[in-house]
């Protein structure tokens, strides 16, 4: 649970954070807004992955970028997750056993065997599922390692504790503000995952969908909202990227620190799974593979597959452990899956209902200008932010000042 201090100027502060916390606020709506235009298309033609639902309506050559943009998102995301479980069980070893940690470095605390080990353990044996809905028991473990973080740093706030940091006044530009998106993309982007989740939902319908993605999205929003304003306020500009670096390492603190590597255990299958029915879509159009083509030998394919996933991904987060340019880029990735594609599908459906002849009410209209504000403007939103993106790593970002460290 990651966010950097520009994202998190409490709205209540100064105006210029209210701008912020406005443009995370419109964000957050035309986020649930292109999650429901997603699944108004797959119902369409009884589509079950983000990127079928593409095909059905945009043709093969939106397919394939779509599919390309979910592989390499997923990808990425994997391999964030397995470089966050080593940082969390580093600050755990920097607290349980600083001085053999720190003096002796034995092999079985180093990056390599712990990130290997335990999700060769923890991980990989779920990523071989066939469908998600198998992954929905492990999944609630996550959940509650969210809100016991979200309940932690709210005490710890009302608690007394020192002020350690000024709170910004604002942006220092106001194009900084877009810099907040990648963050809310990262964190709140679902839409690769939707589509295979809602196949598989008992009542496949809209009414039930909406119970879901409602209490889904009103868990995250108190999750995010309360570490991430309360954070900020108790540490100000001073506050670490991982808020829980900026705390003293208490007991209580130390179980927040493993929740989230739990959380991140149950999290990764969810992800590989997705990015594993686009590679299956991108070797299916690759060799021209039909239906019954594609079934055969699926499950040697999946196995083969989910291998080779897991081994690119674990050696990446162990070679590359650095998370800050990754979450930025991958988190610009989002605006399209978020943005342009469902603005692609739902305005191709309105034009076809359109061009049928028959009189259509005001309200298709309607939705396909909406179709093309949701494509503009997630164009823009990718170009700007990986363009952001790119240009704070080349200048370099501040590491942070941790609690946790061996000198």
């Amino acid at each position: 649970m990651t966010f950097d201090e520009t994202s998190m100027v409490p709205d209540h502060v100064y105006d210029d954070g209210c701008e912020l916390q406005a443009l995370k606020g419109v964000f957050l709506v035309l986020v649930v807004f292109g999650l429901f235009i997603i699944i108004y298309c797959s119902d369409i033609k009884g589509s079950n992955t983000y990127q079928d639902v593409v095909l059905s309506l945009c043709g093969p050559k939106a397919q394939l970028a779509c599919a390309v943009c979910i592989l390499v998102t997923c990808f990425g995301s994997c391999t964030t997750g397995l470089i966050v479980i080593y940082d969390q069980w580093e600050l755990f070893f920097l607290n349980v056993a600083p001085d053999l940690y720190c003096t002796t470095h034995p092999f079985y605390m180093t990056r390599a065997f712990i990130t290997s080990a335990t999700s060769v353990v923890f991980i990989l044996p779920l990523c071989f599922t066939k469908r998600i809905d198998f992954l929905k028991h492990s999944s609630c473990v996550g959940v509650i390692g969210c809100l016991y973080i979200a309940v932690l740093v709210a005490v710890k706030y009302f608690l007394p504790h020192d002020n350690q940091g000024t709170i910004a006044t604002g942006p220092h530009s106001w194009v900084d503000i877009f810099l907040v998106v990648p963050n809310i993309g990262f964190a709140y982007a679902c839409q690769v995952s939707i589509i295979p989740i809602y196949s598989c939902m008992t009542k496949r319908n809209m009414r039930e969908f909406t119970k879901t993605v409602t209490l889904a999205m009103i868990l995250c929003v108190i999750t995010y909202t309360v570490t991430a304003t309360l954070g900020y306020l108790q540490f100000g500009d001073v506050v670490t990227a991982d808020i829980l670096l900026s705390f003293n390492p208490t007991a209580d603190v130390m179980v927040a620190v493993v929740l989230v590597a739990v959380k991140t255990y149950t999290t990764y299958p969810i992800i590989c799974f997705c990015g594993k029915a686009a590679f299956e879509t991108l070797w299916g159009m690759f060799w021209k593979m039909s239906p019954e083509e594609i079934l055969h030998k699926e499950k040697t394919r999946r196995v083969i597959t989910t291998l080779v996933w897991f081994t690119l991904t674990l050696l990446l987060s162990i070679f590359i452990p650095n998370i800050g340019v990754a979450i930025q880029i991958i988190g610009a990735n989002t605006a399209l899956l978020i943005f342009v594609f469902p603005g692609l599908s739902l305005m191709k459906t309105m034009q076809n209902r359109i061009e049928s002849g028959e009189r259509q009410p005001s309200k298709v209209y309607l939705l396909r200008w909406t179709a093309i504000f949701f494509f503009v403007i997630g164009v823009f939103i990718f170009g700007l932010t990986l363009s952001q993106s790119i240009l704070q790593d080349i200048r370099g970002v501040k590491p942070d000042s941790s609690k946790f460290t061996c000198s």
